[in-house]
């Protein structure tokens, strides 16, 4: 990926030139030499035993197209020995581990979970007290919903060397390729992100607040509870009116995006199959929906419209 682009401009051939020489020098040492500092936990957290390196990069992965993932996510990944990976990772970023890299799957799922989030917070301590490169992968952002406070603190508590590599948000990819602004002057001077996947099953937000609320809403992990989004909104004071979208596998080519009122939100997303993950968008913005030209993203895409 990173040579691919290292013709386009001399700051990506001074990676590429960097890269290959972290590539060839990777078999013959377990980090980077003292004189460098561009690979993979140099030289950095040692905890008084001996020369490993006790490390741990939690990284954002991005929305669903691989092309989205940042430049330093794609070279910490590819350097890495071990990987704890999320569900909402795309598949399509598992090209870019390494081949001897130990894969770990903690992915959780619409309340399917593979592992509870303590004992993945236990695995990737487990896992950074071994010395080796460690990359923790999620989908999206990690700061945003991603349970990243958890998995930092007992790293902190241990005195394990941690960094966050930030990633493209849901909201900001999904709503791009959509072609929803998630703010408009006219309209919606901020947007707030809320998750509808909750302990409880009663969607116990403050429904009051968010349903007078003027600029954008975003619900993260809520396609189960579309219809009590909707409902809930109207029913503290929200007008039935209120445009709103569903972004279905967004940022991928086979991105879905459905658009609805909170009125008529069960009638038109049941006459629609969606595959997951979604993203829901409620405000104004959604009517300011501009075209989007398909073959400058992906070459296919279907989308839906009502």
């Amino acid at each position: 990926m990173i040579a691919a682009i290292a013709d386009i401009h001399p700051v990506f051939r001074k990676i590429n030139d960097s890269w290959q020489r972290f590539k060839n020098d990777k078999g013959a040492n377990s980090g980077m030499g003292s004189g460098s500092n561009s690979g993979f936990g140099a030289n950095i957290g040692t905890s008084g035993k001996g020369s490993m390196d006790y490390s741990v990069y939690i990284i954002g992965a991005g929305v669903g197209d691989p092309e989205l993932l940042t430049l330093k996510a794609h070279r910490l990944i590819a350097s890495a020995d071990i990987i704890l990976v999320d569900w909402l990772v795309s598949k399509d970023i598992y090209q870019f581990f390494p081949k001897t890299a130990e894969v770990l799957f903690v992915g959780k799922r619409c309340g399917k979970h593979s592992m509870k989030q303590d004992e993945i917070c236990e695995l990737l301590l487990a896992k950074a007290k071994t010395g080796r490169r460690v990359v923790r992968l999620k989908g999206g952002d990690p700061s945003i919903f991603g349970r990243l406070a958890e998995e930092t603190e007992i790293l902190n508590q241990h005195n394990i060397p941690v960094a966050v590599i930030p990633g493209i948000t849901a909201a900001s990819g999904c709503a791009a390729y959509a072609g929803i602004p998630l703010t408009h002057r006219d309209c919606a001077q901020g947007v707030k992100f809320v998750t509808a996947s909750l302990k409880s099953d009663d969607l116990s937000c403050d429904w009051q607040a968010l349903a007078q609320e003027k600029d954008t809403l975003v619900f993260y992990m809520g396609l189960s509870r579309i219809v009590q989004i909707a409902e809930r909104l109207q029913h503290h004071g929200m007008r039935n009116d209120m445009p709103m979208a569903i972004i279905d596998q967004g940022t991928l080519a086979e991105q879905k995006v459905v658009c609805a009122t909170l009125a008529t939100a069960e009638q038109v997303f049941s006459a629609h199959e969606f595959q997951g993950p979604a993203l829901i968008v409620v405000g104004e913005v959604v009517n300011k929906r501009h075209q989007v030209a398909d073959s400058l993203l992906f070459a296919q895409k279907q989308t839906a419209a009502v």
